[in-house]
């Protein structure tokens, strides 16, 4: 066994309280062995978190990693047209390499923004993965399904092909995990999300899909079925305990009791909602209810980043204008959801910095003019940190970044290459 030692930080605690204390870490097996004084000393290798406070890694529960080849391509556009006018027929370019540029760009984003873990709903997951097992992260993966539009053949064909991606590609890495991913309630038809939903069950896989993002997508639900989106979700076989929902926001009471009941996890997205007009979560509600809440980005084109430093931020003051109540979505509640919360609705390891746990974590510089004085750090993380504010990431005990230098992937090549691919794309889109 080799060690890794953070240490000279000060490390949040699973109770989101701090202490200085070193972390320890077995290389080889991703976990963390000890968290206290002095237990990184004799480690084979250390990082200096002097100055710094060490973070579990924060964890990404919706993205749609390739699309930042689409960053600032259609804004200021509402959801609907947004999607068919400008993000459906771009994506229709896409090649596998292209998927792959995209990918990797999001996982060099993600590591420099202290991402360990994300969940991902796109195509060509193989491509995806290969990217993931690169770049040293930890995912659960899996191919979006749509059937609208679509003959019959052809929408079978993409039920197929998710659940086949769910069978196979979680046998590709021990960091990978996989999902049955219908897009989302309006954009697959009943018959093939029962089918679907209860294949996946066989497979034993959770189910990852868009939910009440927008009124314009619950109104004609409830006119087509007589009864709430997630109503209809229950009865065609979804809302199990590992499922997990992206958005949230426009549900009712009777819905929150549902999500409570079932254990399904919500995935908030408060910036794309802001972007997109949705609408705003109710967060707090969500939490009272005890409901599990988790945070994304959504993708880099209705972001138009993939920092969950700066969703965090916006979580917490979007859930205060959403209860119109300056005491909601408080910092702890906030980055315990882009942390353990997170981790728990992808029903990935992570989300916590205690002996037994994975080695997902980061380090974040305090020592910066916006950080300064350092009163609370759980409000820094909150309310002040940046993406450039992390020196450090490390995941399943392996150094992703050291110093600011993401070490598993070339950042210039990445970039290069992304956006060689994102010009070409949009002008074959055009």
């Amino acid at each position: 066994m080799t060690t890794l030692g953070i240490t000279d930080g000060r490390v949040l605690r699973p109770d989101l309280s701090v202490e200085e204390a070193d972390v320890l870490v077995d290389r080889e097996g991703g976990e963390v062995l000890d968290v206290g004084p002095d237990a990184g000393r004799d480690a084979d290798e250390r990082l200096d978190a002097s100055g710094g406070l060490v973070v579990p890694g924060l964890v990404n529960a919706h993205t749609h990693a390739a699309m930042t080849l689409l960053r600032g391509y259609a804004d200021d556009k509402p959801l609907e047209s947004w999607l068919r006018e400008d993000v459906w027929p771009a994506e229709a370019e896409l090649t596998l390499d292209d998927i792959a540029a995209g990918t990797r760009l999001a996982a060099l984003e993600m590591i420099r923004s202290g991402t360990t873990g994300f969940a991902d709903m796109y195509f060509h997951v193989p491509r995806v993965a290969e990217v993931v097992e690169t770049a040293g992260l930890r995912a659960r993966l899996g191919h979006g399904v749509v059937t609208v539009g679509k003959d019959e053949a052809a929408a079978w064909a993409d039920v197929e092909e998710s659940l086949d991606v769910a069978e196979t590609v979680r046998e590709t890495s021990d960091r990978i995990e996989t999902a049955f991913m219908p897009h989302s309630l309006t954009t697959v038809g009943e018959e093939y999300l029962r089918e679907g939903v209860a294949r996946a069950r066989d497979l034993d896989v959770p189910v990852h899909i868009h939910a009440n993002e927008t009124r314009g997508e619950v109104d004609p639900l409830v006119e087509e079925h007589g009864v709430r989106p997630l109503e209809y979700a229950r009865e065609v076989g979804l809302l199990e305990p590992e499922d997990f929902l992206a958005h949230g926001v426009h549900v009712d009471e009777t819905e929150v009791e549902l999500l409570a009941e079932t254990g399904a996890s919500v995935v908030h997205c408060p910036a794309s909602n802001m972007k997109l007009a949705s609408g705003m979560a109710p967060v707090q509600r969500l939490l009272d209810a005890g409901v599990g809440v988790g945070l994304g980005t959504d993708g880099a084109a209705s972001n138009n980043d993939l920092s969950l430093l700066g969703e965090l931020r916006d979580a917490a003051m979007l859930g205060k204008l959403a209860a119109d109540d300056a005491s909601a979505v408080a910092a702890p509640d906030a980055v315990r959801m882009a942390t353990a919360g997170s981790a728990d609705a992808l029903s990935l390891p992570g989300g916590r910095i205690a002996p037994g746990e994975a080695a997902d974590c980061i380090v974040v510089d305090l020592d910066a003019a916006h950080l300064t004085p350092v009163h609370d750090p759980v409000s820094h993380l909150a309310y002040a940190a940046a993406a450039s504010d992390v020196r450090h990431t490390v995941c399943d005990g392996r150094v992703l970044m050291r110093d600011r230098e993401v070490l598993t992937l070339d950042a210039d090549a990445v970039r290069a290459e992304a956006a060689d691919r994102a010009r070409d794309l949009v002008t074959r889109a055009n």
